[in-house]
């Protein structure tokens, strides 16, 4: 089964691309600025599709004109948006996201007003391989985790802060950012941290640290995978990439260290075109950029 149901965040991203991030209260101007898709949970949607997987979404929106862009952007992705929620006189989400000449990015986000996510239809969905959810909106979160117990398929959590450790009880795999790993294990080292929670909750944990890799439990070992090396033009939605393709490996029954090379090999390519998750690889271009690193 290759079909993913991605629950959490959709946005709107407003890009500007700078020389430097702003430090100052002054106008900045740029030659260079976009108007794309994001949010963890549709980027991640993306990313399945691209890959050669179907993806599902379960998000919130309004019935707003940013509601219509999120939602236009994803069809030509392929993206299954049907049962997205979209509440009456509500304000969907979105962002301002400056990138520097270094590919690194700051963004402010707009939470949105009023949004309802219904999860009332996640029983209904048939032939799940995977669920993967961010940390946005914790009752839905709850919901597709246990839906994935009760399938007995993979249960991610993508972990951005702030996390619920009840969340971490419910996956079967948490996937730390370093920022979400810090804020739920504050004053300890990543591997003591993630040594920590499979110790307290028992699910595979990992935590992705951009061009430093990926750390991960292997039964009582600790054990790390390298980023491959590229020259980054964008990092935005790099991670959401890599969540997205680490889910739907294990949703094709690849081995989690094999999930991670396949993610890793996702996000790196991703970073090297700009756009957001506009640079979101297919799975050819993944495939051949594997055989290339490992030959």
């Amino acid at each position: 089964m290759n079909k993913v149901l991605c629950v959490g965040a959709a946005v709107v991203d407003f890009v500007f691309h700078l020389e430097t991030l702003p430090d100052k209260a002054e106008k900045y101007g740029t030659e260079s600025a976009a108007i794309v898709g994001g949010g963890c949970a549709a980027n991640s949607a993306v990313a399945v599709s691209r890959l050669g997987g179907e993806a599902i979404l379960g998000a919130r929106l309004g019935d707003d004109p940013i509601g219509d862009l999120v939602i236009a952007g994803l069809a030509g992705d392929n993206v299954d948006t049907s049962n997205v929620t979209r509440t009456p006189g509500a304000r969907s989400s979105y962002s301002s996201v400056f990138i520097d000449q270094r590919g690194e990015r700051q963004i402010v986000n707009f939470r949105g007003q009023g949004l309802v996510l219904d999860t009332s239809w996640f029983d209904s969905v048939q032939n799940l391989g995977a669920v993967l959810t961010d940390t946005r909106r914790v009752s839905a979160a709850r919901d597709a985790l246990m839906l994935a117990q009760q399938r007995g398929i993979p249960g991610i959590l993508d972990g951005e802060a702030p996390v619920d450790p009840n969340l971490v009880a419910l996956a079967s795999h948490a996937a730390f950012s370093l920022q979400g790993l810090r804020d739920l294990v504050p004053g300890t080292t990543p591997q003591e941290a993630l040594t920590k929670l499979r110790a307290e909750h028992g699910c595979w944990v990992c935590v992705t640290d951009g061009e430093n890799g990926v750390w991960f439990t292997d039964q009582d070992n600790m054990r790390h995978v390298p980023a491959f090396e590229v020259d980054p033009v964008d990092t935005l939605g790099a991670g959401d990439v890599w969540h997205g393709a680490f889910a739907l490996a294990l949703c094709e029954g690849q081995s989690e260290l094999n999930a991670i090379r396949f993610a890793n090999a996702a996000a790196a390519l991703k970073c090297t075109k700009s756009g957001g998750r506009e640079g979101a690889p297919t799975r050819s271009e993944t495939e051949q950029f594997l055989k290339e690193k490992t030959t």
